[in-house]
């Protein structure tokens, strides 16, 4: 209760605007799924898995699986991000996790379809930001590519964690739009706050140790979407398309 009460009294400091958001069908509207994989959203499936089913984790799966099935059916493009870690390179300050070749860095079950989809591009990073983990070794960036060879004029981001990954790759996507790296093309850049989720770690667990930091979930998604918009993204709590007027 007084986390609770915490809580709330730290979101009234800060408060979060939310909008409906109509997407145009006349422009080319581009989807970036962040790290919904097993090691972060799967019951039990790695040291940064929820330990029982998340409620806030779950509706980010099942809306995620929603709005990419709707940008499927009109074959609108859909980057996604997968964490995949090498085994002697770790990221402090977690644990080892979502190593690559391990189901752990693998699509959670509800979303594995979108790897037979022809709108989709698949990339593994091992970073917590999918910009700079689009870098390759010649100096050419396969999400900015993609952004140019689709034409993208409005993006849309969700997945985990809110706060950490989706925040840093928002964070740099926006800086290198107003830099001009992206080309003439991206102008939005939306936040899908029911697509979003990040993990729990009440202060109880973390007494006894100096590596584990507390992370109210529901707090730190806040702080996470707010971040974004102080950097200049929208945020979203509904979206739609809007085709001939209408939304659909």
């Amino acid at each position: 209760m007084v986390l609770q009460t915490t809580i709330d009294l730290l979101k009234s400091e800060i408060p979060l605007h939310q909008e409906t958001i109509n997407l145009s069908e006349d422009s080319v509207t581009g989807l970036v799924l962040v790290d919904i994989i097993n090691g972060f959203c799967t019951v039990g499936a790695g040291n940064l898995a929820p330990r029982e089913p998340n409620t806030q984790i779950c509706e980010m799966i099942n809306e995620s699986t929603r709005v990419a099935r709707l940008f499927c059916e009109k074959k609108l493009p859909i980057m996604v991000f997968l964490d995949s870690h090498h085994p002697n390179k770790p990221e402090d300050p977690y644990p080892p996790h979502c190593i690559i070749g391990t189901d752990e860095s693998n699509l959670v079950p509800a979303l594995r379809w979108l790897e037979e989809e022809e709108n989709v591009t698949i990339r593994r990073k091992d970073c917590f930001d999918g910009y700079f983990g689009s870098m390759e070794a010649d100096g050419s960036n396969v999400f900015v590519d993609w952004v140019k060879q689709n034409h993208i004029k409005t993006l849309v981001v969700g997945g985990v964690c809110t706060d950490i990954c989706v925040l840093d790759f928002v964070c740099s996507t926006i800086s290198a739009r107003n830099r001009g790296f992206l080309g003439p093309l991206l102008q939005d850049v939306i936040v899908y706050s029911t697509a979003c989720a990040t993990f729990h770690i009440p202060p109880h667990v973390t007494t006894n140790t100096k590596q584990v930091l507390p992370h109210p979930q529901e707090f730190m998604h806040h702080v996470g979407l707010y971040m974004a918009k102080e950097r200049g993204a929208k945020i979203a709590n509904e979206l739609s398309f809007v085709a001939a007027g209408k939304a659909i």
